[in-house]
């Protein structure tokens, strides 16, 4: 089922299915592995025993606290039944799918499925970009058609739209692909890189890497180019700390930090307003969308939040309050208590897979998983868009299994 769900991305994507397919894939299984788990005895083969890790359990946890918060929200703010339940499918769909394919991926599940199965993906994207790019030149519809499967519900058309490619308001071409947005393509490309390092095969290799390169540049997200550097490398010096290179390197890099830090500062700051320059209205949208949902979140609804996404004003094009950035999101929807059921999962997963990514590729792969989660929580809401990434959240599920082990051996 994960093979052919990852495998067939674009073809789900034209009947626009892959918002559904999701969830529908994650709570089957879930329900499939909640059976093994219930007819698990003693005598079951050691190899096909179900075990939860600490890990996991945490992220359980905060997903669910998410759901208490949801529900506190909504009673506070008085509601109603009707949006209550409806918030309720909303969780079911987005961050109860965080707990949900972790959990999944500790199921006897091979990490070089998946890794096989995006390099698929990555490959597909190759063939198809110079057709989509010839029907920008031929100037053929950017959209076709948005699937009636949108009748089973979802946040907008985007989410079941078949689009060629697209014209922003700011003239630029950008294209989406299987995503609902150009940012969201780089998200992806960033997770299909992160498995394509970790394939062995030179042939797949170059396919994954190749393919998840061309997403992030189709995309034209700002975010996706400059996250596909930094992780790949972070996830590697990280993964080596207790070798006595890699801190001798880190010592001497320390030093000539220390002694360059004010051109350094200089530096970073030129690079920020270059960044910023890059897309005005994009970034003055984002930091005004972030400036009132702490506002509001400070002032009416500091420990549950306001239950759910309100529009904001035509300052912000009327954007939803705390779209663009998680933690904005999360204070105004959740409050404090939801940036804690946040928070506090992806510190653990980073701690602990910090320590087993010395000795096991699966656990670098994770950990690499959870520092792009991190540094997307301040440009994406990623719950609505666990229906594209889930691929890696099942890749934390397989690493949280790995044992520790001491890495002086």
């Amino acid at each position: 089922m994960i093979w052919y769900s990852i495998t067939w991305t674009y073809g789900f994507y034209v009947i626009g299915g892959l918002y559904v397919l999701a969830p529908v894939l994650g709570w089957i299984l879930l329900f499939y592995l909640l059976k093994k788990l219930w007819y698990q005895t003693e005598e079951t083969p050691e190899e096909e025993r179900i075990r939860v890790p600490p890990g996991v359990w945490i992220w359980i946890v905060g997903m669910l606290v998410m759901l208490v918060a949801l529900l506190i929200g909504h009673f506070d703010w008085e509601l109603g039944l009707g949006k209550t339940i409806k918030s309720s499918i909303g969780w079911a769909k987005g961050w109860a799918l965080m707990a949900i394919f972790p959990l999944i991926g500790c199921l006897n599940i091979r990490p070089e499925i998946i890794y096989r199965a995006a390099g698929i993906v990555c490959l597909h994207t190759l063939i198809l970009m110079p057709f989509l790019y010839l029907a920008y030149l031929l100037g053929l519809p950017q959209d076709l058609y948005v699937s009636p499967i949108q009748i089973v519900g979802g946040p907008g058309p985007e989410y079941f739209r078949v689009s060629l490619y697209n014209v922003d308001p700011e003239n630029i071409t950008r294209w989406f692909l299987f995503a609902p947005w150009a940012p969201a393509l780089g998200f992806v490309a960033n997770v299909y890189l992160l498995f394509a390092i970790q394939v062995k095969d030179r042939k797949w290799f170059w396919i994954g890497v190749l393919g998840s390169i061309v997403m992030a540049l189709v995309c034209k997200s700002r975010l996706a180019l400059v996250v596909m550097i930094l992780i790949p490398l972070g996830s590697l010096a990280l993964s080596q700390l207790t070798r006595t290179r890699t801190l001798l390197l880190a010592g001497g890099g320390s030093l000539a930090t220390g002694l360059a830090a004010p051109a350094l500062i200089q530096m970073f700051e030129d690079v920020s307003s270059r960044f910023r320059a890059a897309r005005v209205d994009s970034s003055r949208v984002r930091e005004a969308l972030g400036r009132i949902a702490i506002d509001r979140w400070q002032g009416e609804a500091p420990i549950w939040g306001h239950g759910i996404v309100e529009r904001g004003p035509h300052l912000v094009e009327y954007m939803p309050i705390g779209s663009h950035h998680s933690w904005y999101g999360l204070l105004f929807v959740k409050g404090a208590v939801g940036f804690a059921a946040l928070a506090i999962p992806l510190l653990w997963s980073f701690i602990e897979l910090l320590l087993k990514a010395q000795t096991s590729r699966p656990a670098r792969t994770g950990l690499g998983m959870i520092m792009l989660l991190f540094l997307y929580t301040f440009g994406e809401n990623l719950e609505i868009l666990a229906y594209l990434f889930w691929p890696g959240l099942v890749l934390i599920g397989i690493a949280h299994k790995e044992p520790f082990r001491n890495p002086l051996k």
